[in-house]
């Protein structure tokens, strides 16, 4: 089975991140994996997308026109990205920063406060693990404990203080998700 997705959004968002550290977490479970990363020139701000494709098989190429999921950090992504999605296909939304609906009824659209949660969970720079978390409930291309031994494995240097806040920002994702009841935070946890 082969599984095809975009992760688009700014430049800062953690956009490209996200869809390398699915990529990592796949290819560690022996499968198939290909990402394309794409971005302007800017560092922060500019637009960002990345394509990824898992598989079981060999994988033909890594070009996708037509992705079975869309994950969209921003209007604009949505804008672009809404009508390429495949029929049956999912959208997983940003719903703290896209106010407008999901115009589109063939498709199933999961939509996910990130940046609401990242932030009462202590740190902005948490979006793109509530935004993968909650992928991952929709459609178990891995599980949640092979990305936090990859989380694990990848964050080094001033980011490994942050594993903690990622993993805790993969689960509350993941529970948003899958339909879970979330409690809120008494107080935020707060980035180091």
């Amino acid at each position: 089975m082969q599984t095809e997705i975009v992760f688009a959004g700014f430049g800062g968002q953690g956009v490209l991140f996200a869809g390398q550290l699915l990529t990592y977490t796949a290819m560690n479970e022996g499968m198939h994996v290909t990402w394309i990363p794409s971005y302007g020139p800017e560092m922060r701000g500019g637009t960002a997308n990345c394509t990824v494709v898992v598989s079981d098989q060999s994988i033909g190429s890594p070009v996708v026109r037509n992705p079975g999921i869309a994950v969209v950090f921003n209007l604009p992504s949505l804008d672009k990205y809404e009508s390429l999605v495949k029929p049956g296909g999912l959208l997983v939304v940003n719903s703290a920063l896209i106010a407008r609906a999901v115009a589109r009824r063939d498709v199933t659209a999961l939509l996910v406060p990130a940046n609401a949660v990242a932030d009462e969970l202590g740190s902005p720079r948490l979006l793109n693990m509530v935004m993968l978390g909650a992928l991952l409930a929709k459609r178990p291309i891995v599980t949640l404990e092979a990305v936090e031994h990859t989380l694990d494995a990848t964050l080094s240097g001033s980011k490994r203080a942050l594993l903690e806040m990622n993993v805790q920002a993969l689960h509350r994702g993941h529970a948003i998700g899958a339909g879970e009841a979330v409690p809120r935070l008494s107080r935020p946890a707060r980035a180091t």
